[in-house]
């Protein structure tokens, strides 16, 4: 089984990312504090490592993979779900914040900051205390994703941000696709010429995955 994955990003949800590896489509289930590392726009190349889980479902199984952006955010989930109470999509659901700050959660035994993620009630924060208070330490270093400074649009840039809208591009994701487009050529000053390069740019990183 593999454990580190490249490939471009042709779908997006909530909490999964579809990657297209040499023509093959691969779900990665992605903890929120992950998915906010990545970037927003569809074409995009990245790696993540992975830990694999099997299930079984009635006389059949299946594969779950579970990206992180580097091997440590992998380890420190790793560690969570060595907790006998959490199961690998409760410690991705748990990861909804930061993981410094809840490896310094854990650390501190703070009972009160644990019972606020997803699916962690009083017993499960407990057994993740008495489980891994002490073994955090190097948690405490994990990078918080950075957060991206608002920029105004020049007015044409937001009449191209209307149009992929009506088209049903998530927002996060066409405002993504249009700085990337500016910034790769500053020369463009009409919402036409704008949509048209974001075209070409999308399509030559579809051809090229």
């Amino acid at each position: 089984m593999f454990s580190r994955i490249s490939g471009a990003i042709v779908e997006r949800g909530e909490s999964s990312v579809l990657l297209d590896v040499g023509g093959l489509a691969y779900e990665i289930v992605l903890p929120a504090c992950v998915a906010d590392k990545l970037p927003a726009a569809l074409g995009e190349r990245v790696t993540l490592e992975i830990h694999p889980t099997f299930n079984l479902e009635g006389n059949s199984g299946r594969f779950t993979f579970f990206g992180f952006t580097n091997a440590i955010e992998r380890e420190f989930f790793e560690a969570l779900i060595s907790v006998a109470s959490i199961g690998p999509k409760t410690a991705a659901r748990a990861f909804a914040l930061p993981m410094a700050r809840i490896a310094a959660a854990i650390d501190a035994g703070d009972h009160a900051f644990l019972v606020k993620l997803p699916g962690i009630g009083q017993q499960k924060a407990r057994d993740i205390v008495a489980k891994l208070q002490g073994k955090v330490t190097k948690f405490l270093l994990i990078r918080d994703p950075q957060v991206r400074p608002e920029t105004v649009m020049p007015d044409f840039a937001e009449e191209a941000l209307g149009v992929l809208l009506q088209l049903e591009y998530k927002r996060a994701e066409a405002e993504a696709m249009i700085a990337r487009t500016l910034e790769a050529a500053p020369q463009i000053r009409d919402a036409e010429a704008l949509l048209a390069e974001v075209y070409r740019r999308l399509h030559a990183a579809q051809k090229a995955s």
